[in-house]
């Protein structure tokens, strides 16, 4: 299950585990780990896109290397059967980096909670603001037995660098689809990010995320309604399809929306804009 919906999680919190992912635009005004403490789905765990992105790339949200997720995922007391639910209080985006994440390094079962916290709360559906404090440091790997130790297989061919970006400009091997909005993409606007000229990279077409999202259920569009959307910016979801946006996250959103209509993985291009637009 790619997506699962708030009331099968309401029904199998016991046989999953959780991961609230999210994460707010600087000048959201707003504090993901704050409001987690405030309220949360019960059993689910802090997971943080900031600190958990690979701290020495000059780029934001790069991934980490295999050894750090291994460690990480692990203090978490995750094991490779489990059950991973993901799901944020934004609007769905950092929740469907960490699916991206998850299945990059392996793991099986991953699942997005389509519609989010904000679905999850306008149903009033429970919460909890309990904490386990232990859980996600690295210090607390030595509590844990070894032999349940996670192991990760990377699936290397999903993430894209700036030189095969360009390499793919001559050789078109994969389409390159942009999921910022319209008016970034055809540099109508500046970037949100100092340093990074107006434009994009050469060849790519866009679908602004948010055209693959019901703005008033915070949930996914239907298979139909999301063949049509790809169709209608002239991208074929049958064929290879590599995502990008500001920072590799929202990308995610169009990975997962490609993931509900074709039975390839989206491939992302981690460097995204920040990386390619630079000054």
């Amino acid at each position: 299950m790619t997506l699962v919906s708030t009331e099968w999680l309401n029904n199998n919190l016991s046989k999953v585990k959780i991961f609230d992912a999210s994460w707010h635009m600087p000048n959201s005004n707003r504090n993901s780990q704050k409001e987690y403490l405030d309220k949360h789905i019960p059993e689910a765990m802090f997971w943080d896109l900031d600190q958990h992105s690979d701290k020495d790339s000059p780029y934001p949200h790069m991934m980490s290397n295999s050894d750090y997720w291994t460690r990480m995922l692990w203090s978490f007391g995750i094991q490779n059967d489990d059950h991973i639910i993901v799901y944020d209080y934004s609007d769905i985006y950092s929740a469907c980096r960490l699916w991206f994440a998850l299945k990059y390094f392996g793991h099986k079962k991953v699942s997005v909670l389509d519609g989010g916290m904000k679905k999850w709360l306008k149903e009033n559906r429970p919460t909890s603001k309990e904490v386990d404090k232990d859980l996600g440091k690295f210090s607390s790997i030595d509590k844990l037995n070894s032999k349940n130790k996670y192991k990760v297989s990377e699936n290397t061919e999903w993430i894209k660098n700036k030189k095969q970006i360009d390499e793919n400009i001559k050789t078109l091997s994969f389409q390159t689809v942009d999921a910022r909005s319209r008016e970034r993409f055809e540099s109508k606007v500046g970037e949100p990010r100092p340093g990074l000229k107006r434009g994009c990279i050469p060849g790519s077409k866009n679908i602004p995320f948010k055209d693959c999202i019901n703005s008033e259920t915070n949930t996914f569009k239907t298979k139909s309604e999301l063949i049509k959307i790809f169709s209608k910016n002239n991208i074929d979801y049958l064929k290879p399809i590599v995502f990008s946006c500001g920072s590799g996250v929202t990308a995610c959103v169009l990975g997962m929306a490609y993931s509900l209509i074709s039975d390839k993985h989206a491939m992302i291009y981690d460097g995204s804009w920040s990386e390619y637009g630079k000054k």
